[in-house]
């Protein structure tokens, strides 16, 4: 039995190995120089078969090491630039061109000279790493100096503890894991899997000589059935490249054809069709089975995989595209959430064989189940419209639209559980169950919290799912009378636009820096997206906070750069990325190569304070609901730049 967990353990390392967020172990120490100059020293200790990139990489920049030191509160100077390693020159087979990089071990090392008490002092590193195949995306670390805490020059290796990379994407990938673990058991409630659940653990308990082995056998089965998924989220992430996924989600055709599988899925879920493997396919496996020993087990396995397709193949699918438009190993740790799920109950009821008869009986709520889910894929495919709209700026599926989409859709929900509506195969439905009633309850709040929306109320709960405030037919609200409408339009500058909340938003860099001259204001950059969730979660629970909305709209001049817009850029002014060498045929892909070479990163949503000659005036920041952290940070760049 250990020998399996081991394989499992190792399994799942091999397959996650080249994607390790914690590609590069950082650490840090303090030499003291005299009584106000130190000596900083950051030490990177990479992965083998790696190598990270010099801070000097010709042509491109996106890939660098940089270092930023936060000096924001003026307690140091920097004394010189950031010296580094001699490091290696080799002939990069990904760049394609001679490049300076470290294997192994790397030493960076900074001189400051304190002007004012301080206790530490915080950098932040971005860096890439890359191999003979492939080049990692870009990475962040918070760098701590303790200056309380110095070694002497020949003490070189008393090295600080080493400080883990708690990034966005660690974050994203157990929010992945999480969602896809609760869809596993979302999909075990279905027809196709609950049923197998006492067959399998009878077949187990009955063919074994002992119980022991019986659990032995069911454990190996549970382990089997997430090999075997975990397998499928590494094919695909092998097929289409872990770092090149995560440009899909603002892709207008992949977000048309996954609106139009998920409606295919959820057509099928409500009972029109089933979506099965052939039958060909089906009897091969199911034959594999009776070998028995571990190979018959693993083939019993994927035999439940094969035979539960037709209500499990959507609900993989959906997750799969989902972690896939992540990028990294997301539609692993998808695999690896869902196929647990799967696998315990088996497991569980193995070891405990008396559980067995607390289980529900088969019958029609099963059905109800996978109806239910097929509302809920019906729901979440016109998000993916949705998308592509925003994209392209089309404004057909404005704000009212989608919601009266989503209002019919979970109305409909609603009707259905309590008895009103019956599809195909449902059972007959002589009452309901206090805990259908409960559910049907809580979707028909839902609906009627929805109906607001079409009159411009917020709706916290879902934001980031319909068209922002000012995509819509109405931005202002159904109530604004139009001589209000015409005075706002009248104040607002040329080349500016009413972004959300009323905010004076210029869509283009040189118009608002010029802008924000004449007014004398500090620039707030906000690069984001159409399709971005993040941001309109920023926009839509940060932005409308009395003190934060009253310095966006009177302290600051807001640029924002959205980096998946689809206008041409006119064939004249077209000009060459320095990143891909091709032309920059479309305005998003303008500002996506500004982010990238001015501020080496390409997340939305990303906000920088700068000053009017493209200074930043704090330490930028991405996605952070916290509220009182973003208003703080906007008057320290306002403060900032007062001081100027």
């Amino acid at each position: 039995m250990k020998k399996v967990i081991y394989l499992l353990f190792f399994l799942t390392l091999t397959f996650s190995y080249g994607q390790k967020t914690d590609s590069v172990l950082w650490k840090t120490a303090v030499e003291k120089i005299s009584d106000k100059e130190y000596i900083l020293s950051a030490e990177a200790e990479i992965l083998p078969d790696w190598h990270l990139y010099s801070q000097n990489v010709s042509g491109k920049s996106t890939i660098a090491t940089t270092f930023m030191f936060d000096d924001s509160e003026g307690n140091f100077s920097l004394l010189g630039n950031t010296t580094e390693d001699e490091g290696i020159i080799i002939e990069d087979s990904v760049l394609k061109s001679k490049t300076k990089v470290f294997e192994k071990k790397v030493t960076f090392k900074q001189k400051i000279k304190v002007s004012k008490e301080t206790n530490s002092v915080k950098a932040f590193v971005e860096f890439a790493i890359g191999n003979k195949t492939s080049v990692s995306e870009l990475q962040s670390v918070e760098l701590v100096f303790d200056l309380t805490k110095t070694i002497s020059p020949k003490k070189e290796n008393a090295i600080s503890e080493p400080i883990k990379n708690e990034s966005d994407s660690d974050k994203g990938l157990l929010a992945i894991f999480i969602v896809s673990f609760l869809s596993g058991f979302a999909a075990l409630l279905t027809p196709c899997v609950f049923p197998m659940i006492p067959m399998t653990v009878s077949f187990f308990t009955k063919q074994s000589k002992t119980k022991a082995a019986g659990i032995r056998n069911a454990i190996i089965y549970g382990i089997s059935i997430i090999i075997i998924y975990v397998l499928l989220g590494s094919l695909v992430t092998a097929i289409f490249g872990a770092d090149s996924l995560n440009a899909l989600s603002t892709n207008v055709w992949f977000n048309l054809i996954f609106f139009i599988l998920l409606v295919v899925f959820a057509i099928s879920f409500l009972g029109a069709f089933e979506i099965v493997l052939p039958n060909k396919l089906a009897n091969k496996v199911d034959s594999q089975a009776d070998r028995g020993g571990l190979i018959g087990i693993f083939f019993m396995a994927l035999a439940l995989a094969v035979v539960s397709f037709s209500c499990t193949g959507p609900i993989v699918g959906t997750l799969l595209v989902q972690a896939a438009s992540k990028g990294g190993i997301a539609p692993i740790a998808g695999m690896l959430g869902f196929s647990t799920a799967i696998a315990l109950p088996f497991s569980l009821f193995a070891a405990f064989p008396g559980w067995l008869n607390a289980l529900p009986k088969s019958g029609g709520w099963l059905n109800t189940v996978k109806v239910v889910l097929g509302f809920l894929e019906l729901a979440l495919a016109f998000k993916f419209l949705s998308n592509a709209d925003l994209v392209l700026q089309l404004h057909w599926l404005e704000r009212e639209v989608f919601l009266a989409i989503w209002i019919a859709v979970f109305g409909a929900l609603a009707f259905y559980l309590f008895g009103k509506i019956t599809l195909p195969h449902d059972s007959p439905l002589n009452h309901i169950s206090v805990g259908r009633l409960g559910f049907g309850l809580l979707v028909l709040t839902f609906t009627i919290y929805l109906i607001p929306g079409l009159w411009g109320a917020p709706l916290k709960l879902i934001s980031g799912f319909p068209p922002p405030m000012h995509y819509s037919e109405s931005p202002d609200g159904i109530g604004t009378s139009m001589s209000s409408a015409i005075t706002a339009e009248s104040a607002i500058p040329n080349g500016a636009e009413s972004g959300p909340h009323n905010i004076i938003t210029f869509h283009d860099y040189e118009a608002g820096m010029a802008y924000a001259k004449k007014e004398n204001k500090p620039v707030m950059l906000d690069f984001t997206g159409y399709a971005c969730v993040n941001c309109r979660k920023m926009e839509e629970k940060v932005w409308p906070d009395e003190n934060v909305l009253k310095h966006l709209k009177n302290d600051v001049i807001v640029i924002s750069l959205y980096v998946d817009d689809k206008r041409e850029i006119p064939e004249n002014e077209q000009t060459v990325s320095e990143i891909t060498g091709e032309k920059l045929k479309y305005t998003g892909q303008k500002w996506s190569e500004f982010q990238i070479l001015k501020y080496k990163t390409n997340a939305q949503p990303y906000y920088v304070m700068i000053d009017h000659e493209g200074k930043a005036l704090n330490t930028p920041t991405a996605y952070n609901p916290d509220i009182d952290f973003y208003k703080n940070w906007l008057e320290q760049g306002i403060s900032n730049f007062k001081l100027l």
